[in-house]
C-alpha cells in the first residue's frame, strides 16, 4: 500500500483555499446533494440528483453519451439498504467485513453508470462511481480522478472495485491524521472527505500548491 503523504495544516488548508479560487462547480455539488439528501428512499429522484451532478461534474466523460437514468435508478432502488448503512456512517469505522458490499456497489454502479449509445457504448467510469457514492454517503465514500488515484498507487485501469478500496483505506488513514485542521462548520455542506478531494485535486490533478 503506498505512503499517504500527511500534509501541514498551512498545506492542507492552503489546497483547499486553491481549490474554492479556480473552481467554479460547487454550486452543482450543494445542489446534487440537497437533492438526493431532500429526495433520500425515492430512487427516481435521487437519479436525478445525481444525473445533475455528473453530467456537469463529469463532463469530460460524459460528452461521448449519456449513461441510461432509468439503470442508474434500479441499481439506486437496489442498493438503498446497504446505501442508508454507509451514508450513517464515517469513513474511519471502515473495516474488512464492509469490503464484499463495497465491492458489489461499486461494480453495480460501474453497470448502470456505463455510457448507454453512441459510439463509446459500454465504456464505464470509476471516477463517476466514486462521485456518485460520494454523494450518496459523503462521511464514508471519497473522491479520486485519474491523476490522483496514480499518486496513491490506486491506478484503476484493472480490478478498479479492488483499487477503490484500497484507496479508502488510504483515506481513512489521511482523515484520521487531518481531523484536527478544519472546522467543518465553516465550510457549508461539505464533508472532510470533500475537503480532502480539494487538497487531492489542487496538489495532484492541477499542481496549484
Amino acid at each position: 500500500m503506498s505512503k499517504v503523504h500527511i500534509p501541514t495544516k498551512e498545506e492542507f488548508i492552503k489546497g483547499i483555499e486553491e481549490f474554492e479560487k479556480h473552481e467554479n462547480r460547487d454550486a452543482m455539488y450543494k445542489v446534487a446533494t440537497f437533492l438526493i439528501s431532500h429526495f433520500w428512499s425515492k430512487a427516481s429522484d435521487m437519479a436525478d440528483g445525481l444525473g445533475v451532478l455528473l453530467l456537469t461534474w463529469n463532463q469530460a466523460f460524459y460528452r461521448y453519451g449519456n449513461f441510461d437514468f432509468d439503470k442508474l435508478e434500479e441499481c439506486i432502488k437496489n442498493n438503498l439498504e446497504k446505501l442508508k448503512k454507509f451514508k450513517s456512517r464515517d469513513i474511519t469505522t471502515l473495516s474488512k467485513s464492509d469490503e464484499p458490499d463495497m465491492k458489489s456497489i461499486f461494480t453495480e454502479f460501474m453497470k448502470s453508470l456505463q455510457i448507454a449509445s453512441g459510439n463509446m457504448e459500454g465504456r464505464k467510469s470509476p471516477v463517476a462511481v466514486a462521485k456518485a457514492l460520494h454523494l450518496l454517503a459523503p462521511n464514508f465514500f471519497p473522491l479520486w480522478d485519474v491523476r490522483i488515484a496514480k499518486v496513491y498507487g490506486c491506478y484503476y485501469n484493472n480490478y478498479p472495485a479492488e483499487k477503490y478500496i484500497r484507496f479508502m483505506k488510504l483515506m481513512k488513514e489521511f482523515v484520521e491524521k487531518v481531523r484536527g485542521y478544519v472546522v467543518l462548520s465553516n465550510y457549508q455542506n461539505k464533508t472532510l472527505l470533500k475537503l480532502i478531494d480539494e487538497f487531492n485535486y489542487s496538489k495532484y490533478t492541477e499542481g496549484w500548491i
